[in-house]
Formats: structure tokens, C-alpha cells, sequence
């Protein structure tokens, strides 16, 4: 009786496992995936799927004032709070910031994450992009795509039966092409949760990025200012192409109003799905 009682137990978490849509998302620093898929992550989440945050590198350059082991380690408790409030699961690999190349070694360990993972779906940049860790996490997963399915390459990790999705995060620049905005989700809603899992990365938002920019001394310090002032800082216009991709997937009506969205363009290499699978791995759109 036990051992039929655990069977079943077994077989009930293995069907809720596989009817959940698995979802990696991969960034070459400790926030990439929180600004770029954050609000998507946080709707699949809420919806009973399983999310995945990859930082590809640690973030020990990423500060004006701080640096090394010091600063990687800020930065992985940052990943590891930011992970909390998105409700997602938040990995830090160990490379270096601001020296990532696009070795094998690094390729295999992110196909054996997304194998382990059993990823539907893989989001991560555009290999177009004023950040060389940026462009060589684009690569990274360019290459892991088609290689997940291919039992010979990481034999010590069981294949993906088939390919996942490999998505792009939306971007600005314009060569060779510009980013298209082939699915499109409507944020809104989850706004300013995705704000208040960003502002776990203070060396970031609060101090490192600022400093870049020349607005360190427009920082509020109070934590209800300072998530307005990050609120404003990351509410970018939404362009034509992602207006159009809205209401391509939620209707006239609704898709011209979205306030606040995230999109992302299928990338060639990995499955090509069709609108039916599009909208069932998105259980976001009516």
C-alpha cells in the first residue's frame, strides 16, 4: 500500500512538472534577466511554471568602487533576493565579468543546464550589442541551441527530445538589422513587482549604473523613492513594432492600450514555433 501511495505521488508531481512550461532565461551579468524578461518571468511564475535565471558571469567588474571576490559575492546575494521576489530561480556561474569568451566549457555547462532544466523555452540576448559579454552570452546560447538535442555533446547530461524555443530579448541597435518583435507581453500588471525584485540589485541600479551615466547625486535614498525614481528610469516608450506585436496576440482593444510590455524575436537556430504553440507556451494571451 505505501509503495502504491508513493507511485502515485510520484506520478502526480511528474504530471504537474510536465504540464508546466520550463523556462531558462540567460544573461551575461547578476540583472540582465531581471530587466529584460523580468515582468514575463513573473507572469509565467505566477501561473504555476518554472523559471530559471542564468548570469552567466559573477559581476565582480560591475562597480565604480568595489571589485573582485567582494563584489561578486554583493552580487550573487543581490541574484539570490532579486530571485525571491520575481518568485524564479537565480544562478550565478563563475566567470568573470568583462572577460567572457564563448569557450566549450562554458557552452557545455549551459547546455547541461538547460537540459537539466528540460527548458521549453530559452530567452537571452541579441549578439548585437556594445557589451562584449553581452555578445559572447549570445553566442553561448546560439551555439547550446540544436546541441541540447544532440546526445553525443555533454553524454553525461540525457538530451532534450526535442528543441526548445530560443527567444531574444529586445534591444536598440540597428546593425545588422533591428530587433523584431515577434511576441510581445503585456506587463502591466506585474510593473512594479518586477521594479521591486530590480531594486535587489543595489550596486547596480542605485549606484554602479548611475555613476556611468553621470546621475549618481539624483539617487533618492528613501526605498519608496527609490523605486519611483527606478520605476521612471525603466519605463521605456513601447515602440511601434512591439504595438503592433501586441495587438497582433491580445486583440485590438487591449493590445493598443498595454502600458508597459516586454518582447522578444524567435531566433532561427532553435524550434520554430508556430502561432498555436506560440499561444500555449504563453498562456498570457486571449
Amino acid at each position: 500500500m505505501k509503495k502504491l501511495f508513493i507511485l502515485m505521488i510520484s506520478i502526480f508531481f511528474a504530471s504537474i512538472y510536465a504540464s508546466s512550461t520550463n523556462i531558462v532565461v540567460i544573461g551575461a551579468h547578476p540583472d540582465d534577466c531581471d530587466i529584460d524578461a523580468g515582468g514575463t518571468a513573473i507572469k509565467f511564475a505566477k501561473a504555476g511554471h518554472n523559471v530559471l535565471f542564468i548570469s552567466v558571469t559573477n559581476g565582480d567588474a560591475g562597480h565604480h568602487e568595489k571589485g573582485g571576490g567582494a563584489l561578486a559575492k554583493i552580487r550573487r546575494a543581490e541574484a539570490q533576493e532579486a530571485g525571491k521576489r520575481f518568485g524564479v530561480t537565480y544562478v550565478v556561474l563563475d566567470n568573470h565579468d568583462g572577460e567572457l569568451m564563448p569557450t566549450l566549457p562554458v557552452r557545455l555547462e549551459l547546455i547541461r543546464m538547460i537540459r537539466e532544466w528540460k527548458a521549453d523555452v530559452v530567452i537571452g540576448p541579441r549578439p548585437n550589442d556594445y557589451h562584449p559579454d553581452h555578445r559572447n552570452t549570445a553566442i553561448l546560447i546560439q551555439d547550446a541551441a540544436y546541441m541540447v538535442i544532440v546526445p553525443n555533446v555533454a553524454p553525461d547530461t540525457p538530451p532534450l527530445k526535442r528543441n526548445p524555443v530560443f527567444l531574444y530579448t529586445e534591444d536598440n541597435f540597428q546593425k545588422p538589422y533591428p530587433f523584431e518583435a515577434d511576441i510581445a507581453v503585456d506587463i502591466t500588471d506585474v510593473f512594479d513587482q518586477k521594479i521591486y525584485a530590480m531594486s535587489a540589485h543595489e550596486s547596480q541600479f542605485f549606484e554602479w549604473l548611475p555613476w556611468t551615466n553621470g546621475t549618481l547625486d539624483q539617487v533618492p535614498q528613501g526605498k519608496e523613492e527609490r523605486l519611483e525614481w527606478l520605476a521612471k528610469w525603466r519605463s521605456p516608450r513601447i515602440k511601434d513594432n512591439v504595438k503592433q506585436s501586441l495587438i497582433k496576440w491580445y486583440g485590438e482593444e487591449k493590445g493598443s492600450h498595454v502600458k508597459m510590455a516586454e518582447a522578444f524575436e524567435i531566433c532561427e537556430y532553435g524550434r520554430r514555433p508556430s502561432d498555436k504553440e506560440i499561444k500555449e507556451l504563453f498562456p498570457f494571451f486571449e
